[in-house]
């Protein structure tokens, strides 16, 4: 099958050339998602010259429709052969993907348009979201006791995460320290949702959703809890001529964004590959010597990733980013690279679209908490050792909201 596409006027124009059948199918199926990849959520088949479309040609059409509806986008077939037009007749298709109107815009691609700011990787459009209270933050236990893995039930508690919570740290689902004290690990929550990664060597994330009276709780170790909401979101795609931007430089534009020394941020982006470590066990009772930093046990205590993991997967990244960071907050950042720190914590997802334009944090989490397969759980890290560094987590495009700290706390777990 050969395949072309241009732009013509607000559509990519897509058209295959031959057989929709069980062989072609996946390359097509290919190209589409590879278009949706490079942010055109407006896609037209032109099917003029494809000659027979089987059932799973049929499938692939259903499905571009729905990831395109999904988003707000496009998804339209014009030009059918013969043979193609009367497929579309007889399976009841051709008055959902051959409207009378296809080119009329959706109401979200004609909605406020926000400021914009060009950064040396990446282009930005912020829009403000009317909210400048800004974030109350808490660090909520010892993170010092992490190195000589003593945590114990005294330093455990119990924290709710409502849809205006947001908070990093260690911790699990469950009900008691017991009941948690051999799964302990890197967790995340976000807009009612929370997810973590257990280190009981299952290696399988688990998460909660909030649900009528059900708030996802977890019993949390060490963390930061911010509560409020985001002021701004920003969008942005990286340059097409280097193709993805840092974390660091997302940090940094959030501050700027933001007017702050400190914020607190959550990324829903199009992951251009993740670098970060997750506990292999738990860092409980670990008793004089056990040092988890240190060589070579570190390497029992910790997974590393050794090269850019999730790429091109969707991410979830929540945390707090600072070039000032307060005293209650400096134990708990670590240098992400350039001139920030940090403390943040990525859910990476399947692929799906992500709607361009204003859109909303909690729809959006849900939507991939519920429809989309969650691969993994990881601390970001900067890696910059000498020859074998990796770097840092990058990403190609995708949404950033962000809120100034304007309360920090420090608390005792």
């Amino acid at each position: 099958m050969e395949i072309t596409s241009k732009q013509v006027d607000d559509f990519m124009e897509v058209q295959p050339k031959g057989r929709m059948d069980s062989y072609w199918a996946d390359h097509l199926s290919t190209v589409l998602e590879e278009i949706m990849r490079r942010g055109h959520h407006r896609i037209r088949l032109n099917l003029s010259e494809v000659l027979y479309m089987s059932s799973i040609g049929i499938r692939v059409l259903v499905v571009f429709y729905k990831k395109l509806q999904a988003i707000e986008g496009v998804f339209v077939v014009s030009d059918p052969s013969p043979n193609v037009s009367k497929v579309l007749d007889m399976v009841g298709l051709r008055s959902t993907l051959m409207p009378d109107a296809p080119a009329a815009k959706v109401a979200s691609e004609v909605a406020e348009t926000g400021r914009q700011l060009d950064r040396e990787n990446a282009k930005f459009e912020v829009f403000e979201l009317g909210h400048s209270d800004g974030m109350q933050c808490r660090a909520v236990g010892n993170v010092g006791l992490l190195e000589g893995c003593g945590f114990s039930e005294s330093e455990c508690r119990a924290e709710l995460f409502s849809e205006s919570s947001f908070g990093v740290g260690l911790g699990a689902f469950g009900t008691s320290f017991t009941e948690c004290k051999d799964r302990f690990g890197e967790f995340l929550a976000v807009a009612g949702a929370a997810a973590y990664q257990p280190s009981d060597g299952s290696n399988v994330p688990d998460f909660l959703l909030k649900e009528g009276s059900l708030v996802p709780e977890l019993q949390v170790l060490y963390g930061l809890v911010c509560d409020g909401t985001f002021s701004y979101l920003a969008r942005f795609d990286a340059r097409p001529e280097v193709g993805a931007v840092g974390l660091s430089e997302l940090a940094e534009t959030a501050l700027e964004i933001a007017s702050a020394d400190s914020a607190c941020v959550v990324i829903v982006a199009e992951s251009a590959g993740l670098v970060g470590a997750s506990l292999r066990k738990p860092p409980v009772n670990g008793g004089a010597d056990a040092t988890l930093f240190s060589h070579p046990g570190i390497r029992s205590w910790l997974s590393f990733t050794t090269e850019r993991a999730h790429s091109r997967a969707l991410a979830v990244a929540v945390g707090v980013v600072s070039k000032a960071p307060e005293a209650a907050l400096a134990n708990l950042l670590r240098p992400l690279g350039r001139s920030v720190v940090g403390h943040i914590h990525a859910a990476p997802f399947s692929y799906r679209p992500l709607q361009r334009g204003l859109i909303d944090l909690r729809k959006t989490v849900r939507s991939l908490f519920e429809g989309e397969t969650l691969l993994g759980l990881m601390h970001l890290i900067g890696d910059d050792r000498e020859s074998t560094g990796v770097s840092e987590s990058e990403f190609a495009r995708g949404a950033c909201w962000v809120a100034p700290l304007a309360d920090v706390k420090g608390e005792r777990g």
